[in-house]
């Protein structure tokens, strides 16, 4: 697929990921709608996009207004091509340490709000019988990763409902993609979680040096191109895990064919 001309909802994207990815939508020829909790950091990222954007300040947590956003989304430039569920929030905290607040608010945010704005788009999308699903997870979505058990278990969890979903969308023309970054140069370490929901206020070396983000999102962009389900953006170790724990497309195409048999209709 190409970008050009078409139309992506980028969530989280004030800043990192998010607004990288903004960035290399717009110079591929989309449109681009941003949405994040700041509008002022929002209007930032697109003055200096050069392309048309729409601006839907939002937090994920507020479910009502994201369905007013979504609403919008969809009545602008024909509806939306292309969504991407970035919005997060990182953890560093031991588990024994960690208020079982911390674990709602992290799973809230980066698990069951994502599912929530996909459940409202899913209808446009199905209806139009085309459209990109685009998940970012982690390397800690496939690898349990120390002082992360929170993220961790998060970030699994939008794999998994990101493969099943695959599944089901399969016959109806809407991709499913699953974005698994390992250490990209971002304040997700800074603005982590710690054991008492307090933001950690310092990053980790590994973050400071690890892939640009701008980097990140074209990598991330090449693979949609190329309909990769499933794509690591890392390097090192990082990439190494990983790799080890990819899920073969091979198991992926099986589960595709169980639904093309009819599997849901005879449950």
């Amino acid at each position: 697929m190409t970008f050009d001309g078409k139309t992506a909802w980028v969530t989280g994207a004030s800043s990192g990921i998010g607004a990288a990815l903004a960035r290399e939508l717009a110079s591929r020829g989309a449109g681009v709608i941003l949405s994040g909790r700041d509008r002022d950091r929002l209007q930032q990222v697109a003055a200096g996009l050069g392309t048309e954007t729409l601006i839907l300040p939002f937090d994920v947590s507020d479910e009502p207004a994201m369905l007013s956003a979504t609403e919008q989304a969809v009545d602008w430039h024909n509806g939306v091509d292309i969504f991407f569920a970035n919005a997060g929030i990182s953890q560093r905290s031991k588990a024994i340490d960690t208020a079982m607040e911390v674990y709602r608010q992290i799973i809230d945010v980066d698990l069951t709000a994502q599912i929530a704005a996909t459940q409202a788009l899913l209808p446009h999308m199905a209806e139009r019988g085309s459209g990109s699903l685009v998940f970012i997870s982690s390397i800690a979505g496939k690898v349990g990763v120390p002082l992360r058990t929170a993220y961790c278990a998060a970030k699994h969890g939008l794999i998994g409902y990101a493969d099943a979903l695959r599944a089901e969308l399969s016959q109806t023309g809407v991709n499913v993609h699953v974005v698994c970054p390992g250490s990209v140069a971002t304040d997700v370490s800074r603005n982590a979680l710690t054991a008492d929901g307090s933001a950690r206020r310092k990053s980790d070396k590994a973050i400071d040096n690890g892939i640009p983000a701008n980097d990140a999102a074209a990598r991330v962009l090449n693979a949609i191109a190329l309909n990769q389900r499933e794509i690591i953006v890392a390097e090192g170790m990082e990439e190494a895990m990983g790799e080890l724990r990819r899920t073969p497309d091979q198991l992926l195409d099986q589960v595709a064919a169980m639904v093309s048999r009819g599997y849901m209709e005879r449950l």
